[in-house]
């Protein structure tokens, strides 16, 4: 009986120890295609630091907090990755506007297309939540 029970207590272990390899192993398989080279010789993260670099003097206070307020309802160990990621696309857009700002304007269209398309029902309730009237940048949204 003992023996039995040392070694269901083993088979449960070795399935969580699966599972978390598992979840690691499919975040370090993302990680790493972003890393990878596309066709202009350029990875996603390398566009991402070259945007947000190229824009960081169009930042201001108001245009920082409004970020910081976007980005509060992704869970902590994620919020500076998305964080980054959105203002990578929000940078973008500013430039391709030659704006002389980041405006909330600009906040709003890279915050939805930054976010990924499965996330829509979130990113509306978290928007009505907020009261930030979506309706002009619908067009981003695919449903």
């Amino acid at each position: 009986m003992p023996s039995n029970i040392f070694m269901d207590s083993v088979m449960v272990w070795a399935v969580i120890l699966l599972i978390c390899m598992t979840i690691g192993g499919y975040f370090m398989i993302r990680k790493f295609l972003k890393v990878l080279p596309k066709t202009d010789g350029r990875s996603k993260l390398d566009w991402q630091n070259h945007w947000v670099e190229a824009s960081r003097h169009l930042w201001t206070d108001e245009s920082k907090v409004f970020l910081d307020k976007l980005v509060k309802p992704v869970p902590g160990p994620f919020r500076d990755i998305a964080k980054h990621s959105i203002a990578a696309e929000i940078g973008r857009i500013a430039l391709e506007d030659k704006a002389p700002e980041v405006t909330r304007d600009h906040c709003i269209k890279g915050y939805i297309s930054a976010t990924p398309k499965r996330d829509n029902k979130f990113l509306i309730a978290f928007l009505n939540k907020n009261q930030i009237d979506y309706k002009p940048y619908e067009h981003l949204m695919q449903k």
